[in-house]
């Protein structure tokens, strides 16, 4: 019998058998869709986060009172830090042997920004930074100027405006040289930044950017925790030197005893991305091995489908070897429909996958992604899973004995 004669026959029974073998094809579909769908999430989340974590830059790094990013709840000891004061981070660009830039960056208010009869929703950030904000946090101006040393000097009363603000209160005008109101204080706007987008879902566009000093002055809490420090370096090569430079002046600036951990966190974008690494891969390995354990039962499942389907077939499997089928023909039908189950099963399953996957994408508004490694893997994984788990029956098939099976009632 050729293989074209088997794949037919194969194809005619699980026909015959539509109720059968929709049962023990969803088992399989389960089990590949758990696969995919883990990993397809997975991947969309960890572009995401590769992409947007360039804002750091390859020659910059952070310095922050607790880590940039955390996985699980914090320890006392962290919750009990000193802040990261205004006047520390001044003296550590002082003492800095090693050129670097550095840009506090911190958080003021969140209201209302106001221009004549307009005003924006109650959500728009006003933070405050220095002349190097843009340039070590990666913004861009698109009309206007950026902060300047002397607006951080003598404390101007000047902002940034992000994208969204400009909508909402200049629709149909140019910003600059405009004077906008936030919590009752004027500000004049000396510039507009190009739109970064959302990052999980939220707007990064919504913020109003003023000369830190100038806010430090009209919120008061002279000894408010700075909740990042961006340094910035000329060159990438010296990034580790500065860091080692500004860890020893940070532990000296907050009073770290010898021998102490440090009370501060340094971070760049490969060790914050290190850390997504870790979280991803946990996510990838735990949505595989559920996806195994149901691949397994689904292979379990196709064995007592298929022996139950060699019982109900002995006198069919009797008929055709006394005619002239061999032992091989009777086994490759019954391993076909295994394979068939699993193939069919399994490109469900990546497809399932893929789209549910990516509704992660659809609700973030970023790229899509396909595993093609997993998407192959799952394919040969369950061609293994046919030639195992149907392997049995379609020997128990092919070692049955014509006569004994004409008698079979």
């Amino acid at each position: 019998m050729s293989i074209l004669e088997a794949f037919r026959m194969a194809i005619t029974s699980l026909h015959g058998h539509k109720l059968r073998s929709s049962l023990t094809l969803l088992g399989m579909v389960i089990g590949v869709f758990a696969i995919i769908v883990s990993v397809t999430a997975v991947k969309v989340i960890d572009v995401y986060f590769k992409d947007k974590l360039q804002f750091l830059g390859s020659s910059t790094f952070t310095i922050s009172r607790t880590p940039a990013i955390q996985m699980g709840p914090s320890d006392r000891s962290m919750r009990n830090r000193p802040p990261i004061t205004y006047e520390q981070v001044q003296r550590l660009e002082r003492a800095m042997a090693i050129p670097v830039a550095i840009s506090p960056f911190e958080d003021f208010s969140l209201g209302k920004a106001k221009y004549g009869e307009r005003e924006t929703e109650p959500n728009v950030s006003l933070l405050g930074s220095n002349e190097h904000v843009l340039v070590n946090f990666s913004f861009e101006v698109e009309q206007g100027r950026g902060i300047t040393e002397q607006d951080v000097q003598y404390a101007r009363s000047v902002v940034l405006l992000g994208n969204d603000v400009v909508e909402a209160l200049f629709p149909n005008e140019t910003p600059v040289g405009k004077t906008i109101r936030f919590d009752g204080r004027k500000f004049e706007v000396i510039g507009t930044l190009k739109s970064k987008g959302n990052f999980l879902g939220f707007s990064q566009d919504n913020r109003i950017i003023a000369p830190i000093t100038r806010l430090m002055s009209a919120y008061g809490v002279p000894n408010r925790n700075i909740a990042s420090v961006s340094v910035r370096v000329r060159d990438q090569r010296m990034v580790p030197a500065a860091m080692d430079e500004a860890t020893g002046r940070m532990r000296t600036i907050r009073k770290v005893p010898p021998g102490d951990d440090n009370n501060f966190e340094l971070t760049t974008n490969d060790s914050m991305q290190g850390v997504f690494d870790a979280f991803t891969a946990t996510l990838t390995t735990a949505g595989a091995m559920i996806g195994l354990i149901a691949l397994i039962a689904a292979g379990i499942g196709i064995m007592n489908i298929m022996l139950v389907s060699v019982t109900e077939r002995t006198r069919e499997i009797g008929v055709r070897k006394s005619i002239g089928a061999k032992s091989r023909d009777i086994m490759r039908q019954f391993l076909f429909e295994a394979f068939f189950l699993c193939q069919i099963g399994g490109l469900v399953g990546i497809l399932l996958g893929v789209l549910v996957g990516n509704l992660v994408a659809v609700r973030f508004d970023i790229s899509g992604a396909f595993p093609w490694d997993w998407a192959f893997g799952a394919v040969a994984l369950v061609t293994v899973i046919s030639l195992v788990f149907g392997g049995y029956p379609a020997f128990k098939a092919a070692r049955m004995k014509p006569i004994d099976s004409l008698r079979y009632e």
